[in-house]
């Protein structure tokens, strides 16, 4: 399943974050248990769980949450979920901790730790935007972020995601057209930390960074573009935003 912010799953967990942030946990817990039952796929059911283990009262019940996600994390085996599974045993190791079993509490920590390190990712990769660009130019880092315009980004952001990249170029400044180019990194590359075990568990947008250039291969003139109402939110929701990016 390719992430998207305007899945139905997604937008019931998103609202369940909400009733979070006004700190209304039972309204929260009514959103993700609905997430769950209305959940069709192993990825909606991966992220479904993770925010019902949040809500769970105690050790046991968490845990048993827990392994839900990390069950259903290991069916999918994709990029979208595999940088999650190292916080993931780590959270499984604190629950087993808590009920005194440490030799599984071990046995977790040592898995999470085996999981550490660079995207294992092959792409292809996508990077959306309004600028003019020809096969062969290389994109950099040192642009003005699309979010908060005021900053000098220090490293270049790409996708795994054609419909990931899509979204990016209709945010992207300007009046130009959308244009998603295939790239390919130059150099090491690493999990958008803006991204990655922040609102949502691993990296779901498949969204990445380098501090070297990606030089663009080619073109990809067919997405799936969101309709008007749902980049307007998405806008919205970004001019709202008081979050810090991390450069």
């Amino acid at each position: 399943m390719e992430f998207s912010p305007f899945n139905k799953i997604v937008k019931l967990c998103l609202q369940g974050m909400g009733m979070e942030e006004k700190e209304k946990p039972e309204e929260a817990g009514r959103l993700f248990l609905q997430a769950w039952e209305e959940a069709e796929n192993d990825h909606e059911k991966f992220l479904a769980a993770y925010y019902i283990s949040r809500h769970q009262k105690t050790a046991f019940d968490r845990l048993k949450w827990l392994e839900t996600t990390l069950k259903y994390a290991l069916k999918i085996n994709d990029d979208t979920v595999k940088s999650a599974l190292p916080a993931l045993y780590m959270n499984i190791s604190q629950c087993y901790e808590e009920l005194g079993n440490h030799e599984k509490s071990r046995q977790n920590v040592h898995s999470g730790m085996q999981l550490k390190g660079n995207p294992s990712d092959k792409g292809p990769f996508y990077h959306g935007t309004k600028a003019d660009l020809e096969v062969g130019d290389l994109l950099v880092a040192g642009g003005n972020s699309n979010y908060k315009s005021e900053f000098k980004m220090n490293h270049i952001y790409f996708t795994a995601l054609v419909n990931g990249a899509g979204l990016a170029a209709a945010l992207a400044k300007g009046e130009e057209n959308e244009r998603v180019y295939i790239v390919e990194p130059t150099g090491d590359f690493e999990n958008d930390p803006n991204l990655t075990d922040k609102k949502f568990p691993g990296n779901p947008t498949r969204s990445y960074r380098s501090q070297a250039p990606l030089k663009i291969v080619g073109e990809v003139t067919d997405w799936v573009k969101p309709n008007p109402e749902d980049l307007q939110r998405f806008r919205d929701k970004l001019s709202d935003s008081k979050g810090e990016i991390i450069n």
